[in-house]
């Protein structure tokens, strides 16, 4: 059954291509009805497209397979073409959907996201590559690309005081259908606030929604409007973003001279003695002054004020893990004295990453800052992603490691959705299922995220880098026994999703530690030493040489299994020509060949015939004991 659906698009006579290419998110929302939202975001990840086999779009068609869908045996089809009656419309149909459905919304998703790929879009203009800048070029480089950004992007501005030029608007990106919110302030860098991730983190004191907006602005408000200063009413607790990030009081114009006698160690310098602050507002508050408390400032001085409290707990730790009581009474077995300074570490830090070697124990040491997290800072949600095959793995640790329940995410896209949002303490989910269940993992709660072999956000530029980096919670712990300092942009990705002011932006970030030629390819690197001076409060990595004193001893236990009747018989058959070879007094370069041959399939039969033969189901008692 093949469903039409139509509607008008308002632009003038173009190709498909060209409709496609200029398709917005906003209007691929209208173009699917009500839900058309819903079906984008939730199916943005539901299929793994590859272009060149499921998609082909032409002058006038596109055609997309849903990869393992079928009906009565047949393909589930979406085409998208332009009505040969009017070319203003946009008309696309399916199979088997009598409205529009996941396979839609997955489409036209694909269509949004992949405009590079689909050939909807033109490469971005090579440019001189940031690392051969010096400092000024740098951030001029930077401010010229935001700005370009701000220019041709077509973005939604909507003012709360459409009087005033200083501000809170809500700018929404009409591809994306992404918002913000920007507090226009002022005309300088770092006066004004906007909560995408970009402003946080670049250093700029700017981004391309601010830019937009201050460019409206002066299009609306006259040079005399706009000389007049924003003007605070009460003072404020703000995060400033304009190089390092700051804690900063904003004073009113008017302030009486007891609140100001208070506040004047504290004005116009970043605050770092959270506990004179608290003092200093508790006496204002007293004096019947009112200080407002921006949300990022208050989530700063939480964050800030909870990791003193834990550096000092583990602090002593640290000092001793062999004779510390928690190395035994903290889980359920005794941890050795490395991994419960691991734990330690890992806690006092809040967001680390622990990159030991493989073999040394990283799960328990996730486990035990779950737990110890869970006495000292009374966390309740923990989010667990791993690899697949690694789910079970996990469940059975955490059962025996403690007591804390745990569940598994799995079944069909209806059925997880339910599955993340309740009381237990451990959810394992793997990183595909991060992808495809997003919209129900972002707005729960979690304390804790951990990532098990967390260099599967070591590319940046992947999609499930970018949707992983996009969970928030107050502690993070990466888990990774590959060695992340192979590739610096590998290592600033995870480093990313721990702490994104840690290494800076990207741009600083690669100027500072990669060494290129003219042409942009990297030579080598560079001032590594400060690198592993900045990594050293978040980042652990212990060798098995390192920690070889705290190891138990190896313990080999040999265990014989008898063969089947059918490994028996085929080993037996090789056997035989293993022994006529063997017995002559001369070997030909054939009998070498049958004789490796002969003995290679002896050693394979006793893992599985199937290896020899080929042939189902293959016997193997290895295989049944290990089930």
């Amino acid at each position: 059954m093949t469903t039409p659906f139509t509607r008008t698009l308002p632009s003038a006579k173009l190709t498909l291509k060209d409709r496609l290419s200029r398709l917005t998110f906003l209007e691929a929302c209208k173009l699917l009805g009500d839900k058309g939202k819903q079906l984008i975001q939730q199916n943005a990840n539901a299929w793994d497209f590859k272009v060149s086999d499921h998609v082909y779009l032409g002058d006038d068609l596109f055609r997309l397979t849903i990869p393992g869908e079928f009906v009565d045996d047949q393909p589930v089809i979406v085409m998208i073409t332009l009505m040969a009656e009017a070319k203003d419309r946009l008309h696309w149909n399916y199979t088997n959907c009598e409205t529009a459905c996941n396979h839609v919304g997955a489409a036209f998703s694909l269509i949004l996201e992949d405009k590079l790929a689909l050939g909807l879009a033109a490469k971005p203009k090579p440019r001189v590559p940031v690392e051969s800048l010096d400092e000024q070029a740098l951030v001029a480089t930077a401010l010229a690309e935001r700005g370009e950004r701000a220019r041709v992007e077509k973005m939604k501005v909507v003012s709360n005081d459409p009087a005033k030029p200083w501000a809170d608007y809500t700018v929404t990106n009409r591809l994306s259908g992404k918002s913000y919110r920007v507090a226009l302030r002022g005309t300088e860098p770092g006066v004004s606030y906007c909560s995408c991730p970009d402003f946080r983190t670049n250093t700029l004191g700017t981004c391309k929604h601010l830019l937009h907006v201050l460019k409206k602005v002066k299009r609306s408000f006259s040079p005399q409007q706009l000389k007049k200063s924003y003007r605070r009413e009460r003072l404020a607790l703000h995060l400033r973003y304009d190089g390092d990030v700051s804690l900063r009081l904003a004073v009113p114009d008017r302030l009486d001279d007891e609140a100001a006698r208070i506040i004047k160690p504290l004005r116009d310098r970043p605050i770092e003695d959270l506990h004179d602050l608290m003092q200093r507002l508790a006496r204002l508050q007293k004096t019947g002054q009112d200080v407002g408390v921006y949300p990022d400032a208050e989530e700063f001085i939480q964050q800030r004020s909870m990791q003193s409290r834990l550096q000092e707990k583990t602090a002593g730790i640290r000092k001793d893990p062999a004779k510390h009581p928690l190395r035994t009474s903290l889980l359920k077995i005794p941890l050795l004295p490395y991994q419960l300074d691991g734990v330690a570490f890992a806690a006092g830090a809040g967001r680390a990453v622990l990159a030991d070697e493989m073999g040394l124990g990283k799960t328990i040491q996730g486990v035990g800052t779950a737990e110890f997290l869970a006495r000292e800072a009374e966390i309740k949600k923990v989010l667990v992603v791993c690899p697949a095959s690694l789910k079970s793995q996990w469940r059975a640790e955490i059962h025996r490691f403690c007591d804390r329940d745990v569940q598994l995410i799995g079944g069909s896209s209806a059925g997880r959705l339910a599955q993340y949002d309740n009381s237990c303490f451990f959810t394992v989910c793997n990183y595909e299922q991060v992808l495809r269940d997003i919209l129900a993992i972002e707005p729960v709660k979690w304390d804790l995220i951990i990532l098990d072999e967390g260099q599967r956000i070591k590319n940046w530029a992947a999609k499930t880098t970018s949707v992983v980096k996009s969970l928030k919670s107050r502690f993070a712990l990466v888990l990774s026994g590959t060695p992340l300092e192979n590739r610096l942009d590998e290592l600033y990705s995870v480093v990313q999703f721990v702490d994104g002011w840690r290494l800076g932006p990207g741009f600083r970030f690669f100027n500072k530690h990669r060494v290129v030629d003219e042409k942009g390819k990297v030579l080598g690197y560079k001032n590594l030493g400060e690198l592993r001076e900045a990594l050293a409060p978040i980042l652990l990595r212990r060798t098995r040489d390192s920690v070889k004193l705290d190891l138990p001893p190896r313990t080999i236990d040999t265990i014989r299994i008898p063969a089947t009747d059918e490994q028996i018989a085929v080993h037996t058959g090789h056997k035989r020509i293993i022994s006529s070879i063997i017995g002559k007094k001369f070997i030909s370069e054939m009998d070498l060949l049958r004789l490796q041959k002969a003995l290679l399939m002896c050693r394979m039969v006793a893992d599985s015939t199937f290896l020899c033969d080929k042939e189902p189901p293959g016997y193997s008692t290895k295989l049944e004991y290990l089930d």
